[in-house]
């Protein structure tokens, strides 16, 4: 062989060693990004989900004749169910903190939420005013996409008939903004200008899963008006 052709040859090898290299980064890379893309997505439902399956039981529990307290505790103790075996199946080693710290944290979020909302959440202070009137299975819906949408602006609640006429808007006697004959208001207003189209749909899209009635319209301004059915 000659000393041409043996140079030739070695230099195929190596660019052929190079293409093998370069193919081998590619596929490393694809592999870290998939592995990196399903370890996010399974961390985004071990936080996300328990909030879920905590508001959808409240709701399902409510229409199916529970009392909405009794919905309410009924769903938390569901939830840190889910989130104990998120716990355990992780590290067996959490258990003690699974006892003395995880649960009882998520427990008191729970029953916190059906009770507590932000100022910076509620149109005004008149509007906030009638925040104990609302349906606590409502509360406890607004209060958890208010962790994921933290600017999320609630602009009505509760309404007398007075209300309409102030607004220069015609009597509705069958609205849900009312005390209902359950002695709750079960119907509220979020803000939508402003906001853009996409997260708009999210928030609504969100209580549609949930189990609400949700309709965009204008009354005073665009707004995406929420409410729970009446049993």
């Amino acid at each position: 062989m000659s000393v041409h052709a043996a140079e030739s040859i070695g230099a195929k090898l190596e660019k052929l060693k190079h293409e093998v290299r370069r193919f081998a980064k590619r596929v490393w890379r694809r592999e870290t990004l998939t592995a990196l893309l399903l370890a996010s997505l399974k961390a985004l439902a071990v936080v996300v989900l328990p909030f879920v399956v905590y508001v959808r039981a409240a709701v399902y529990l409510y229409l199916h004749g529970a009392n909405p307290w009794i919905a309410i505790l009924v769903a938390a103790l569901i939830t840190c169910g889910i989130v104990s075996g998120f716990v355990i199946l992780v590290a067996r080693r959490l258990r003690p903190v699974l006892k003395w710290a995880v649960l009882p944290v998520v427990f008191t979020w729970c029953v916190y939420a059906a009770f507590y909302l932000s100022r910076v959440n509620v149109k005004s202070e008149d509007v906030r005013a009638y925040y104990s009137s609302v349906n606590p299975i409502l509360r406890v819906a607004l209060s958890t996409i208010v962790l994921v949408d933290p600017d999320l602006v609630v602009t009505d609640m509760g309404r007398v008939r007075a209300d309409y006429h102030r607004m220069r808007l015609p009597v509705n006697e069958r609205t849900k903004h009312y005390r209902q004959p359950d002695g709750w208001v079960h119907a509220v207003d979020l803000r939508t200008r402003g906001r853009g189209a996409i997260r708009n749909r999210v928030v609504q899209l969100y209580f549609w899963s949930m189990g609400f009635s949700t309709l965009r319209h204008v009354g005073t301004a665009d707004h995406l008006h929420v409410q729970l059915a009446t049993r």
